[in-house]
């Protein structure tokens, strides 16, 4: 359990405070992870809004919480927590004293600003808080992505909260590392002996990533067409992934120690410039189609224009250039209204040196780990083993599958309830470093410069597919194929 802390919610009133942060810090104080005084101050720009503010989130909780969580004697005791205030971010006046006078002047008690707010106000929102002495060493900032559109906005971005708060008191959220498989997946690396010595080039194939939405622009249409797949999605969580994925083993679990790991596979990753760009990316953008069964539209239409250039889907080939992953191909792919909604990392190992059954028994196909973080958690090994319903030899491939929702029915994992807690507690190892983000931008800004100077346009797939034809041929041309869920 935490001790007592007060959270500001800047854009509380927020897609994202509604439908993620509330119904987190819910389940927080329902399993009993809240301490005893901790408040929760939802800033509104409107005092209507904030006046009218338990009687929202209590109907957010009961749209996005799982079903069975709400409970109106829990919801009873957690909403005197909840203190919305009205405020504008912009403009330094009274609503800012009033801010200050529920916060209080008790220096050692810890304050979270959680900034679920556009980046451009960032900056604003941070002079505010200084200019009103809101700022002491217990306080914390939390940043939503995406943290600017590209490596000069980025450092702009985050020299700006710099200014008041000092990088250690800087929390950058990535909810996917907050996700309990992908702890899994560290604690699957550096403590089982038996996968830590097949987690080479020496064993591996390739490692494929993928994170495939069924959802089209869901009102983020302006955000969306200046952004693209590459930023929203490439630039964080799937070299974030990729990362943990291909880290050497840190000294320790400390969030020093981890960054210092992070840091080396992105400064190994190979650069991609010029026709590199053309010969290891297919971008796309999807067309009206069928999915789920409903005739579904196409980007532009959602849009509302006539043109485009601005990519949903995307399919990389990456290598790093390092001791352990020398020759070693990851394959990255992500996209909207794809066939089914999906996070997997997917481990291909190679092929036995040698065969020793005859052709009879069938094909024997290569070990595969599967990592699954949405939408169940699973952890899945494809063995071959011989068909136990047959007298001959005849081999299958068989799983051993660890699906943890059914293991741990009574736990009901969320990114964002451990990252909201590690923040609380000042652990930063599952939060970004600024030296993270600029490597990242680093190595995503070429190819996006590549595109802009070269008027590379995506090439279309329909809404309910798997991406672009392109996107298999990009792996057919090394033999290898996607493994869609």
């Amino acid at each position: 359990m935490s001790n007592p802390f007060d959270m500001v919610l800047f854009g509380g009133g927020g897609d994202l405070a509604l439908r993620k942060l509330i119904p987190a810090l819910y389940r927080a104080y329902k399993e009993g992870s809240l301490a005893e005084g901790c408040r929760i101050l939802p800033v509104c720009r409107r005092q209507e809004d904030a006046d009218g503010y338990l009687h929202t989130a209590q109907q957010a909780l009961k749209t996005h919480l799982r079903d069975g969580e709400y409970s109106e004697e829990i919801w009873q005791e957690f909403s005197p927590l909840l203190r919305a205030v009205g405020l504008d971010i912009a403009r330094p006046d009274e609503q800012w004293d009033q801010l200050a006078d529920i916060l209080g002047n008790d220096i050692e008690r810890v304050r979270i600003f959680y900034l679920a707010i556009p980046p451009a106000v960032f900056g604003p929102c941070c002079e505010n808080l200084s200019l009103k002495g809101l700022i002491h060493e217990n306080s914390r900032v939390v940043v939503e992505k995406p943290l600017g559109y590209n490596a000069q906005t980025s450092d702009e971005i985050n020299s700006k909260i710099a200014t008041y708060f000092p990088e250690n008191n800087i929390f950058r959220i990535d909810h996917y590392l907050g996700k309990e498989t992908v702890q899994n997946l560290l604690a699957l690396r550096f403590s089982n002996v038996l996968f830590e010595h097949l987690w080479d080039a020496q064993t591996i194939d390739h490692i494929q990533i993928s994170i495939s939405e069924t959802v089209g622009l869901e009102g983020r249409a302006g955000f969306y067409d200046e952004t693209g797949a590459l930023r929203d999605m490439v630039q964080n969580h799937l070299l974030q992934l990729l990362c943990l994925i291909a880290m050497e083993s840190p000294n320790s679990m400390s969030s020093k120690n981890i960054r210092a790991e992070k840091i080396k596979v992105l400064e190994a990753l190979r650069p991609l410039m010029g026709e590199g760009v053309d010969d290891n990316i297919v971008r796309g953008q999807y067309v009206a189609g069928g999915l789920d069964t409903q005739l579904v539209p196409g980007y532009l239409e959602e849009l509302d224009a006539a043109t485009s250039s601005t990519e949903t889907f995307v399919a990389i080939r990456a290598h790093i250039d390092n001791w352990r992953w020398a020759g070693v191909p990851f394959y990255l792919r992500t996209g909207k209204r794809m066939e089914k909604r999906c996070a997997e990392i997917v481990i291909q190992y190679k092929n036995v040196s040698h065969r020793v059954y005859e052709p009879s028994a069938g094909e024997v196909l290569p070990n595969r780990l599967v990592i699954r973080l949405q939408p169940e958690e699973s952890i899945k090994l494809v063995l071959m083993a011989k068909k136990m319903d047959s007298l001959a030899m005849e081999l299958q491939p068989a799983e051993l599958n660890l699906t943890l929702s059914d293991t741990y029915d009574s736990f009901k994992s969320d990114a964002y309830k451990r990252l909201m807690l590690d923040a609380a507690a000042n652990n930063s190892a599952l939060f970004i470093h600024r030296d993270e983000v600029a490597a990242a931008w680093a190595w995503v800004d070429p190819i996006i410069e590549h595109w802009r100077d070269t008027g590379n346009q995506p090439q279309l797939y329909r809404a309910g597919s798997w991406g672009p034809q392109a996107a298999a041929e990009l792996l057919a041309r090394d033999g290898r194929h996607w493994f869609n869920p």
